[in-house]
């Protein structure tokens, strides 16, 4: 293929440890000088674009800014999700004082990662994935990648390959994501790499003593080693009426398009929860033109996760967008003849709406699961480091309660990027790896034009400390409990988000007292 050369620096513009994004015709690069040699890469997260430079460099990895993702900047490997792809590496030479970069003529900006090929006369095993969300899919693509050559079958009760979730109440909502790309590959990809995958097939019992699976049709599967990736069921409104035509939760790509579907013939809605799911549903509707209502019984929305100073600036937030707030309020009833008319609160109070969206949270899908103690708080499986719940039985995403690397307490995290660690670490160790599930957790959402991110994991603090401005929305906010940061919720300040990412991983945060003194330069002390 014919290549693309030109010169993108000089050698003395950038030390070590630098990064500069430049352009080699109309291919965006990713220029890195490290130990003082030169990395050429694609210059975008292969998840969302989001441009690499304004990342962290910690080693050989570069922590994507928007919601770090990790990649090898040597091979361009993906080490850490989300997203599946690789970054594609480029040639560099030096002549003279300049730095040279070649690319392709027709340079792509990700990287399939190599696969093994499918090959039952060299293993014979069948690895079972039931579950085709975040963990699943991940967790498939990986057996591929690192050389398992049996066969694997992926389950999912959805009609559909598995999709990126996170997009649902986000830009697929807006219609910034268009149908077509959501799925997460193609029909032909699983084909190409020898991962069945199986729609529309509902187990009810996986019996993890005998190791065999049976489906609402009756039939059997036994497995060599199964993952369960079933994630979590919306909990459901329990009050009269809650029945009704246009009543809605939203967790799959067909609940998404229902709600798109009848949010074009409505003028009111209402959301019952200020959970993230409710609160971005809410943002959606409104964008589409609806007049929206969240009911909830708590004073704030996100109190209990973030504290009540993020908890008012998204009530703000969405108060200055047209939403109405109906909080320490729960709902007795909703009435209409065949279609949902009006919600009545507990204090009698009548709300009407053409569709109501119920965000009140989620449980483990577990119930099919037998052999195994459940965590008797919400049924969740209990798993060990390794995310093991019994002999060849891995549990990952939703489901999984697993050890905080940090606390030593079980904790269950309902997020994306969880999930798909959990499926790339279950699979390695379903190969016999034995690698342990270290993490940091980090989600985000969008309401509005307000981005959050969310690094760590608190399930209580003692002290905040606020870095930057809430009214303007661009801050960092640390959770401390016993002296000691657990978390942080940051907007507008991706790059050192990046950097709060690696710290806690590396256990270099700095301690609270130094934070309290005032602005602290994050970036810098990683690279100190």
């Amino acid at each position: 293929m014919q290549q693309i050369e030109a010169v993108v620096a000089k050698v003395n513009e950038l030390q070590d440890g630098e990064k500069r994004q430049v352009s080699v015709g109309d291919t965006d690069v990713l220029l890195i000088r490290v130990n003082g040699n030169f990395q050429a890469l694609g210059a975008f997260c292969t998840h969302y674009q989001a441009p690499l430079a304004e990342g962290v460099l910690s080693g050989n990895s570069i922590v994507c800014p928007w919601h770090n993702a990790y990649f090898n900047i040597t091979t361009g490997d993906q080490q850490e999700p989300p997203g599946l792809d690789s970054l594609p590496c480029y040639q560099v030479r030096i002549e003279g004082e300049n730095v040279i970069v070649s690319v392709p003529e027709k340079a792509s900006g990700l990287r399939t990662p190599a696969m093994a090929s499918y090959n039952p006369n060299v293993d014979s095993r069948t690895f079972v994935i039931l579950g085709a969300g975040a963990a699943g899919a991940h967790a498939a693509e990986t057996l591929r990648t690192a050389g398992y050559q049996g066969r694997i079958l992926m389950i999912t009760r959805e009609d559909q390959l598995p999709y990126d979730r996170t997009v649902l109440s986000k830009d697929y909502f807006n219609g910034d994501v268009p149908k077509e790309q959501v799925p997460l590959r193609t029909p032909e990809f699983y084909k190409q790499h020898n991962i069945e995958v199986l729609l529309n097939k509902q187990a009810v019992n996986v019996d993890a003593k005998a190791k065999k699976i049976t489906f609402d049709d009756s039939e059997t599967l036994s497995y060599d080693s199964l993952l369960l990736a079933t994630g979590g069921k919306p909990k459901q409104l329990e009050v009269e009426g809650a029945d009704l035509e246009n009543v809605f939760t939203l967790r799959s790509f067909a609940d998404s398009d229902r709600i798109l579907a009848s949010a074009a013939q409505a003028k009111q809605a209402v959301v019952i929860g200020s959970s993230f799911i409710g609160m971005e549903t809410a943002s959606g509707l409104t964008k589409l033109g609806l007049k929206v209502t969240v009911i909830s019984p708590d004073s704030l929305p996100f109190k209990k996760i973030l504290g009540e100073e993020i908890g008012q600036l998204f009530q703000q937030v969405h108060e200055e967008n047209g939403v109405s707030f109906q909080f320490g309020r729960k709902v007795t009833k909703l009435i209409g003849n065949s279609k949902v008319e009006a919600v009545i609160l507990d204090n009698n109070q009548r709300l009407e709406a053409d569709i109501v969206v119920v965000g009140i949270g989620v449980q483990p899908a577990t119930q099919i699961l037998s052999g195994v103690d459940l965590h008797p708080k919400d049924k969740s499986i209990p798993v060990d480091e390794y995310l093991r719940a019994a002999d060849n039985l891995y549990a990952a995403g939703d489901i999984a309660r697993f050890p905080d690397e940090r606390t030593g307490e079980k904790i269950r995290v309902e997020h994306w990027r969880i999930a798909a660690q959990q499926g790339r670490i279950a699979a390695y160790n379903m190969l016999g790896k034995s690698i342990k599930f270290k993490t940091v957790p980090v989600f985000w959402t969008m309401q509005f034009d307000f981005p959050l991110r969310y690094v760590g994991h608190a399930e209580q603090w003692d002290e905040i400390i606020i870095n930057g401005d809430l009214q303007k929305r661009e801050f960092i906010v640390f959770y401390i409990k016993d002296n000691q940061i657990l978390a942080a919720a940051t907007s507008q300040r991706d790059t050192e988000t990046a950097a709060i990412t690696e710290l806690m991983r590396l256990n270099k945060m700095p301690n609270p007292e130094t934070l309290r003194q005032g602005n602290f330069d994050l970036v810098k002390h990683l690279h100190s």
